[in-house]
């Protein structure tokens, strides 16, 4: 069983090995440019590391592998009886990002 971090960004979570390629919320930053993400909980075959002192010395890594953006998502508001209708659309912004490096 190979290492893996639980690393937050964009207030979510992602599970992530090295070689992963994650979508996460949009990342200022060109294809190429390095990342620094803070670490939740880190796993080293069967040692689990959740202490923060331990976590602070945790780093991972990633490249900006492209921006992007989600697939669209279509908003219909309606009232009944009083001929309100309200339609939009919105995607996501996102970044594709390649971890690199899981260094302890």
């Amino acid at each position: 069983m190979s290492a893996y971090a639980i690393v937050k960004t964009g207030g979510k979570q992602y599970k992530v090995a090295v070689g992963d390629v994650v979508e996460v919320e949009k990342l200022e930053g060109e294809p190429g440019t390095e990342h620094t993400f803070p670490a939740v909980l880190f796993v080293d075959g069967g040692q689990v590391t959740t202490d923060s002192d331990a976590l602070a010395k945790v780093s991972v890594t990633g490249k900006v592998v492209e921006q992007t953006k989600g697939p669209k998502i279509r908003i219909h508001k309606f009232k009944n009886k009083t001929g309100y209708h309200k339609r939009q659309g919105h995607r996501q912004k996102l970044t594709r990002v390649e971890v690199t490096g899981i260094s302890q």
